[in-house]
């Protein structure tokens, strides 16, 4: 420690682990999206004992809601605390700039796990000695009082393992009278995003629930995409409800080109060629200001990742409201390191599913299905045929297998008809829904409907 301080070595607890948390600081900065990997497993920074090393974890917190991704460099580190340290916010000096760009090099983010582990049991031990010596303080006190003393101790004694802030802990009967008024009560839909299906509303109740995760599979070329597009266009566009959308299959221009399609019936073979006629743009003209103000947000970046989306929601939940993504399609995102393809897509799904549940917010997950479909005389698909994991059938609220027999039989009597196979429902109806496919103006549209 004393080559980054120099004389000005701050003093801590002999328990503290100063070199694990130097490196904890400086790895936040390398990879920012360990503040929210660390923090998911438990991590508190008010456990680092050095302000300047919290401090900076701090400032990572702060700079990373308006970063997709990748370090940050010191320099800006350096920005955001002296423009802190300015404004009264930070109460000590900072790190210089020499100390800061000494401390950006000793950054180990594949060990900032164990790192952080360190300095949390360190954290515990020293809050076990500062309880051990109030104790004998008290025990010695002339002034000591068991009704007051024993208490003060117990509760000291609870907070020197902090308990689980993200704990719901309740007592059955405590939930009871709402269970009773549920039964005579016909819910609220007011907080449901709509699907853009009549039947399909009918069974979710109204519509995408908040905290949600649904997985939406199929085989390639069946209309993953052209469905997302849909559903986002029925959230955003038709309910005005904050949406994003993070394809990583398509490009920002081709969604925007599909949406235009589908909303003001236009031939996408002929935008593409640029062959559109006087009617096909006097619809479009219509539409475009509808358009224009849907709080609909596209991202075409390749790069997913869970932190990264993590970050990415949480700023537009605070910015924008945002209550439903949809994410085309799991099994392109960047999957965090495991010792298999499985458990790597499994990390996914049920981070993915947590952040629903965290932030509130529906989550609509594509998902390629593997091969089975295909291999059976019945070309329908089953909730098994999920690709590379059971986990995403698990972690899944509703599975909704898209299907369309027209895909292996251009002579199919049901040409231009798709199937919404509800597969799994937690809590809910399964059934199928059937829908009209029309490629030309890439959509589905609600038969129910009309």
């Amino acid at each position: 420690m004393s080559a980054l301080w120099g004389d000005d070595e701050p003093h801590v607890s002999p328990l503290a682990r100063l070199d694990d948390e130097r490196i904890l600081a400086a790895s936040v900065m390398a990879r920012p999206e360990l503040v929210d990997e660390l923090a998911m497993q438990g991590f508190d920074p008010a456990d680092i004992t050095t302000d300047a090393f919290r401090w900076i974890w701090f400032a990572v917190e702060e700079i990373r809601t308006s970063l997709a991704a990748g370090e940050i460099p010191w320099q800006t580190v350096d920005r955001q605390l002296q423009a802190w340290r300015a404004d009264g916010t930070m109460p000590i000096p900072p790190l210089n700039r020499v100390q800061l760009s000494d401390l950006y090099a000793a950054a180990r983010p594949g060990s900032a796990e164990w790192h952080a582990r360190e300095v949390s049991e360190a954290a515990v031990a020293a809050r076990v000695v500062a309880f051990g010596n109030d104790a004998r303080l008290r025990g010695f006190s002339p002034a000591f009082d068991p009704a007051t003393d024993v208490a003060a101790l117990q509760n000291a004694l609870d907070a020197v393992v902090r308990p689980d802030q993200n704990s719901n802990l309740v007592q059955l009967r405590d939930l009871l009278p709402d269970v009773l008024q549920r039964a005579v009560t016909k819910p609220d839909t007011g907080d449901r995003i709509p699907t853009g299906f009549i039947d399909l509303d009918g069974i979710t109740s109204g519509g995408w629930a908040p905290g949600q995760m649904i997985v939406v599979g199929a085989r390639p070329a069946m209309g993953k995409t052209t469905l997302a597009i849909g559903l986002a266009a029925a959230a955003a566009i038709k309910a005005g409800i904050p949406t994003l959308v993070r394809s990583l299959e398509m490009g920002s221009d081709d969604l925007a080109n599909n949406i235009v399609c589908a909303q003001a019936q236009i031939a996408l073979h002929h935008l593409k060629q640029g062959i559109v006629d006087d009617a096909g743009l006097a619809r479009a003209a219509k539409i475009v200001e509808r358009i224009d103000a849907a709080p609909l947000y596209l991202d075409d970046s390749t790069d997913l990742t869970l932190p990264g989306l993590r970050a990415q929601v949480r700023n537009l939940v605070r910015t924008q409201g945002l209550r439903l993504v949809i994410i085309d399609y799991l099994q392109l995102m960047q999957a965090p390191r495991a010792e298999s393809r499985q458990v790597a897509v499994a990390a996914l799904s049920r981070g993915l599913k947590l952040m629903a549940k965290e932030f509130g917010i529906t989550i609509v997950v594509l998902a390629q299905l593997n091969r089975g479909p295909e291999q059976r005389t019945e070309k329908k698909p089953m909730v098994s045929d999920l690709r590379e994991s059971g986990a995403i059938e698990q972690d899944a609220d509703m599975v909704i297998l898209l299907h369309r027999e027209d895909a292996y039989d251009k002579e199919s009597p049901r040409a231009g008809e798709a199937d919404l196979i509800v597969g799994k429902h937690r809590g809910g109806p399964t059934g199928t829904i059937t829908v009209a496919f029309q490629g030309h103006y890439a959509r589905f549209v609600d038969m129910a409907a009309t």
